[in-house]
C-alpha cells in the first residue's frame, strides 16, 4: 500500500503540482515554511549538534497538542538531563506556541518534512532520532516508514480516535494498518480508543492506556506565568464570562448572548476568543455594528470600558479563562470536534460545551459526571445557563470545585509515559 500511495503522490504533483508551487510563492506563511520543510537549512541548524547522548524528537501538530505535550516535556527533561530533545509542528501556529512555551527545555526546535520520501530521508538522517514521540495524532506514512526502516521507536503519546476518524481509519484500514502498527507502542487516551486501535487490526500488544495527558497539562503554570485582570485591563469587581475558541457563526452568538445578557448584567464583559484570531477586525466590526463597545487584545486593548474584549492572540487564552466567572469552549455547537474544557476547568470555573465534543469525548463526559461542566444543546440553551450561573455564586463555587477535584483524581499519566519512554531508551541503546 505504501507504493500506491507514493505513486498517487508523484501523479498528484505531476497534475497540480504547479498551481502548489505557485500558491506557495503567493501566500506568505506557506512561502515561508515550505523551504523548511523541504529540508533547506537543516543541515546548518544541526551543525553544532554533537552526538553525545541519546536523541529523542517530539513532534506535535499544533497549538493543542503542543500544550498537551507540556507536562511530559518538562518531565522528560528532569528523568533525562543528558537527552537531546527535538521539537516539531506542522503548523506556524504551533511553532510559535512551542518556541515560546518550550524554550527552555527543547535543545533544537526543527520543521515537520513533507511526506515525500527525499524529504522525509533528509530529515531523518540529519536529526538521526534514537525514539520518537507522536503527540496525539498528525499520522504520514512514509515517515513512519521511515523509522521503522532505521529502527528506530515510535510512541503514540497521548493517542485519540474520534468517532469519525474511526469509521475513516477502519474503511481504510488495509492501508492504516500498517502504518499503525509500525509503533513500538501506542499509548491512548481511553479504553474505547484502544478497542477502536484493536478492532482496526493494530497488535493488541503494543495498545495501552497509560492516561489523559491533558488532565496534568492543565495544572501547568500558564504560559508566561499567572494572568492577572490588570493585565488585561479589567477591574476585579467586574463580571466576566469567556467564550474561547469559537469557530464561525459560533462567534456571531456569543455577541448575540451577550447583548442578552446584558439586560440583566449592564456591566458584564464578554472575553470572546475566535479560533481564527485573523477574524479580529471583522468580529470587531460585528461587535460595534450591535451598539457593542469593543477592544483588541492585539491592538493593545483592554476590558476597562469595553464590553467585548476579543483576545485575538496565539497562547494566552489558556491562562486567560482565569479571568472570568464562566467559560464557554468553543468548537461544539458545531461539528468540528470541541476544545479542551480543562482549561477553564483547571482554574475552578463552571464550563459549558455544545454535543459535538468528539475529540474530548471522555474529558467532557467526566467533567459534566463530576457536576464541574454542563452540555448546552444550542444558543437559547447557552443563555439560559449563562445567565442562571453568572446570578449564583454559590452555584459556581460549587462547580468548579468538583472540576478541580477531577483534575487530582486524574494525575499519574504523565510518570507511567515516562517510565514506558525509559524502557524503550534502553532497548534503544
Amino acid at each position: 500500500m505504501l507504493i500506491v500511495y507514493n505513486v498517487l503522490q508523484i501523479l498528484v504533483l505531476i497534475v497540480v503540482g504547479p498551481v502548489l508551487f505557485v500558491k506557495a510563492i503567493l501566500t506568505a506563511k506557506y512561502r515561508q515554511r515550505l523551504p523548511l520543510r523541504l529540508g533547506l537549512g537543516l543541515g546548518r541548524q544541526l551543525a553544532a549538534c554533537p552526538r553525545v547522548a541519546p536523541r529523542i524528537w517530539i513532534h506535535a501538530l499544533s497549538v493543542g497538542e503542543v500544550a498537551s505535550s507540556h507536562a511530559l516535556v518538562k518531565a522528560l527533561r528532569t528523568a533525562f538531563p543528558e537527552v537531546t530533545l527535538f521539537f516539531s509542528t506542522t503548523t506556524e501556529a504551533g511553532a510559535a506556541f512551542a518556541n515560546s512555551t518550550l524554550g527552555n527545555q527543547i535543545n533544537f526546535f526543527i520543521p515537520y518534512p513533507l511526506d515525500l520520501k527525499p524529504c522525509v530521508n533528509r530529515f531523518l538522517d540529519l536529526v538521526d532520532p534514537d525514539l520518537f514521540l507522536l503527540v496525539e495524532t498528525d499520522f504520514w506514512p512514509n515517515f513512519l516508514h521511515g523509522l521503522k526502516q532505521r529502527e528506530v521507536p515510535a510512541v503514540l503519546v497521548n493517542g485519540r480516535i474520534s468517532r469519525r476518524s474511526f469509521t475513516r481509519y477502519y474503511r481504510w484500514r488495509l492501508f492504516f494498518r500498517p502504518m499503525f502498527n509500525s509503533f513500538a507502542a501506542l499509548c491512548m487516551q481511553t479504553r474505547e480508543d484502544v478497542k477502536r486501535m484493536v478492532h482496526i487490526g493494530v497488535d493488541a500488544e503494543s495498545v495501552k492506556t497509560l492516561g489523559n495527558l491533558k488532565y496534568e497539562a492543565a495544572g501547568l503554570e500558564p504560559v508566561g506565568g499567572e494572568i492577572e485582570r490588570a493585565d488585561f485591563g479589567i477591574p476585579e469587581q467586574r463580571l466576566v464570562w469567556a467564550a474561547g475558541s469559537t469557530h464561525g457563526v459560533e462567534d456571531e452568538m456569543a455577541l448575540r448572548i451577550h447583548k442578552r445578557l446584558l439586560a440583566d448584567f449592564p456591566d458584564l464583559l464578554l472575553l470572546l476568543a475566535p479560533r481564527q484570531v485573523a477574524r479580529g477586525e471583522v468580529l470587531a466590526g460585528m461587535a460595534e455594528a450591535q451598539g457593542l463597545a469593543v477592544a483588541q487584545r492585539s491592538l493593545g486593548g483592554g476590558g476597562l470600558s469595553a464590553s467585548v474584549l476579543l483576545l485575538d492572540t496565539i497562547g494566552e487564552l489558556s491562562g486567560a479563562y482565569r479571568l472570568c466567572e464562566v467559560a464557554f469552549v468553543g468548537g461544539s455547537l458545531i461539528p468540528e470536534g470541541g476544545h479542551n474544557p480543562l482549561e477553564p476547568a483547571a482554574f475552578a470555573r463552571p464550563v459549558l460545551f455544545g454535543p459535538h465534543m468528539d475529540d474530548f469525548m471522555e474529558v467532557s463526559h467526566d467533567l459534566v459526571r463530576a457536576g464541574g461542566a454542563l452540555e448546552v444543546a444550542g444558543e437559547d440553551d447557552l443563555y439560559r445557563r449563562l445567565k442562571n450561573l453568572l446570578g449564583d455564586p454559590s452555584l459556581r463555587r460549587q462547580m468548579g470545585e468538583k472540576s478541580v477535584a477531577l483534575l487530582a483524581r486524574q494525575q499519574g499519566a504523565t510518570s507511567r509515559h515516562v517510565e514506558l519512554i525509559r524502557k524503550l531508551l534502553v532497548g534503544a541503546s
